[in-house]
């Protein structure tokens, strides 16, 4: 078994399980300080077609251009807030857009809801979808049976929609 390794940044630490991570296109392994480099390649090269595959994704979500301006990706979120918060009763204190680098967007204890800035390279329905996923968590902080019902219950075909945020 000949197969060349793919690059990547080796981490060690005291931890137990190494882990994979792909970061700015780069594959970034976590490993115990007790596994040989040659249990690392090993495990590197068995992850490789998953590797390959996340480099894939990662790269196109890089290649993504802003479907909006600035002006115009402020007001569908203000408008699609809006209307939201007539349909499912559900008011945040606040609603702010920001680059956020773990996730596309977030509902704090505080209720205040933060959208990702990211999302402008997005269709509208991927924007009303994680407005709409914040709004829900106004109501259970989790992600219960409860919450994903409620989500579907004004967005039916949110789960097509979610599944355009992992391409």
């Amino acid at each position: 078994m000949n197969q060349k390794i793919i690059p990547y940044n080796l981490m060690r630490s005291n931890i137990k399980k190494i882990y994979i991570q792909i970061k700015d296109g780069k594959v970034i392994v976590r490993a115990p300080r007790r596994f040989s480099e040659k249990q690392i390649d090993e495990i590197v090269r068995k992850k490789q077609n998953w590797i390959e595959k996340s480099l894939q994704k990662s790269q196109k979500r890089q290649e993504r251009r802003a479907q909006y301006t600035q002006e115009e990706f402020i007001q569908i979120i203000e408008e699609d807030v809006k209307q939201l918060m007539q349909v499912t009763g559900l008011k945040p204190k606040r609603v702010r857009i920001k680059e956020i680098t773990y996730a596309w967007g977030t509902c704090s204890s505080k209720q205040n809801i933060t959208i990702n800035q990211k999302l402008i390279c997005y269709p509208k329905e991927v924007i009303r979808y994680v407005i709409l996923h914040e709004l829900a968590h106004l109501k259970y902080m989790n992600h219960s049976k409860e919450f994903w019902n409620l989500v579907e219950t004004y967005m039916p075909e949110y789960k097509k929609i979610k599944k355009a945020l992992k391409e």
